[in-house]
Formats: C-alpha cells, sequence, structure tokens
C-alpha cells in the first residue's frame, strides 16, 4: 500500500464517520457506536477489496457484503454513498417514513445491499449460502460478511461456521468486529466469547487476527483470506468501539443512541479536524 492510498482511504474514513453521525442525528436514532468502529472496515471493502459496479448494483458477478450486525446499517450506507451508489444527502433521511434508508439494510431498496439483515446471527448463514451458490453456479465472485462479537454469542452463529468448513468455502471471508461492547455491557460479562480466535479455528477457520483501524493491516488480511484454499477464512479485528468521536469511544452507552444537537456539533468538529490532519499529510 502506497502513503498516497493510505491517505485516500484515512480521508474516506473521516468522511464514513461524518455520515453516521449525519445520519444518527437526523434520524435522532439509530447505532453510531458499532458503525464507527466499522468504518474502516467498511471504507477498505467499498474503496478496495469489493469487486462491485455502482451503476449496475444487480451485476450478477460481483462480490457479495452481508452485513450481518445489520443494527451498524449507518457505516453501510455511509461508505455505499461514498462509493456512488446512491446520493450522499440521502444519508439525511436515515429512518424517516417513507426513505428507503431504514435502520437496518433491505435488499429491496437499498443500492448496493445484498442481504435484508438484523435479527443477529443469521447473516453468515446467508453470506454461506451465497458462497456454496457462487462456487456451484462456477462464478469466481467473493463473499464477505460482518459479524458483532456480541452477535457470535448467537448459536445459529457456529452452525453457520460448521457449514462453512464442511464445504470448504475458501470464497468466503467471515469478518468479527471485536469492539468489546454490546447493548449490554462488555462482552466478557454478558456472555464472554472468548478466545475468539481459537474458538473459529477449532471450528476449521484459517484466522488473521488485527488492529481494525489499521489499513495496512486490514489490507495484508484480505490478500491473505484470497490466497488461502480449501478452508474459509475469518478475520478478528479488533476495534474501539465510537472510533473517532472522543466522547463516545468505548462507551457502551453509544451502542444504540443518536447525538443530539450540541453533541452533533462536537463529533462534526473532531471529525472535520481529523479530515483536515489526514488531507494535511
Amino acid at each position: 500500500m502506497t502513503a498516497n492510498e493510505k491517505k485516500q482511504l484515512m480521508a474516506a474514513a473521516c468522511k464514513v464517520r461524518m455520515g453516521v453521525i449525519k445520519g444518527t442525528h437526523a434520524a435522532k436514532a439509530g447505532h453510531p457506536g458499532g458503525s464507527l468502529s466499522a468504518a474502516d472496515l467498511f471504507t477498505y471493502l467499498y474503496c478496495k477489496e469489493l469487486n462491485v459496479n455502482p451503476k449496475d448494483p444487480n451485476w450478477a458477478d460481483r462480490d457479495r457484503f452481508v452485513l450481518s450486525k445489520g443494527h451498524t446499517a449507518p457505516g453501510l450506507y455511509a461508505a455505499l454513498a461514498l462509493r456512488g451508489f446512491f446520493p450522499e444527502e440521502d444519508l439525511l433521511t436515515l429512518r424517516h417514513i417513507g426513505s428507503y434508508l431504514q435502520g437496518h439494510p433491505n435488499m429491496n431498496t437499498v443500492p448496493g445491499v445484498d442481504m435484508s439483515t438484523g435479527s443477529l446471527g443469521q447473516g453468515v448463514s446467508a453470506a454461506c449460502g451465497m458462497a456454496l451458490a457462487a462456487r456451484q453456479q462456477g462464478k469466481s465472485s467473493r463473499v464477505y460478511t460482518l459479524l458483532g462479537d456480541g452477535e457470535i454469542q448467537e448459536g445459529q452463529v457456529w452452525e453457520a461456521m460448521m457449514f462453512a468448513h464442511h464445504y470448504k468455502l475458501d470464497n468466503l471471508c467471515v469478518i468479527i468486529d471485536n469492539n468489546g461492547l454490546q447493548i449490554d455491557g462488555n462482552v466478557a460479562d454478558v456472555m464472554s466469547p472468548y478466545p475468539i480466535p481459537e474458538k473459529l479455528r477449532a471450528f476449521g477457520f484459517e484466522v488473521a487476527e488485527i488492529d481494525g483501524h489499521d489499513f495496512e493491516q486490514i489490507e495484508a488480511a484480505f490478500t491473505k483470506a484470497r490466497e488461502t484454499k480449501g478452508v474459509p477464512f475469518a478475520i478478528v479485528m479488533k476495534t474501539t468501539k465510537g472510533k473517532g468521536v472522543s466522547f463516545m469511544e468505548n462507551q457502551a452507552g453509544w451502542h444504540g443512541k443518536a447525538p443530539n444537537d450540541e453533541e452533533y456539533e462536537i463529533a462534526m468538529k473532531e471529525l472535520s479536524a481529523q479530515l483536515a490532519e489526514v488531507e494535511a499529510m
């Protein structure tokens, strides 16, 4: 990764985070915390990794992305808008009556969304089905899915992991956003999923452990995922919930709460300063 590529990704991630804040503030509802922790991942996927075409969202040979932790739709929408799937100003209609951008992704209304999600634990199963179908159809497309660390407390997740290994889905990449917090608090206190990498390896996955805010580590993990054959691949990324907005960072209370007007101004000021700093690099 060149210095200029990294700079462009960092700037794009700032814009994605700003989109999250704009959308949830306008909606007076939503889930900013987990959207912000995954913002760098969303950015890398849509700016570099995924083989997709915003002008033809339903292109048959595209890569697929399933947001299994569907409540973090504000982050996905911000990345999709940045990539050109729909106008960025539409982010301000998040959760409004009549808007196509509702609180969870809807594949029937949102360009670029490959699966309707929101009921935790189910998205990864859909991704497994997509990966198996792609192989049976002889397609080279890959399937990516993002889960929360609280989400992997769901039993269906591990049924899907067994399925992925049994069918040797090496065109599947499972990503886990390990920000350590869920709606009820620390994941280790609610129902500990640890040790996550060891569990995935026991289920037959090749695993990469990375800093989910480091683009070079993200790139290396995806490169390794594409090179891995015969077994599914998982990326466990350590992140900070609320990343980029000081008063939201590592605060479980920001799992599903929108910023008020004052908080919006503070958040946007911080993110604008971060963007200016990146652009001046």
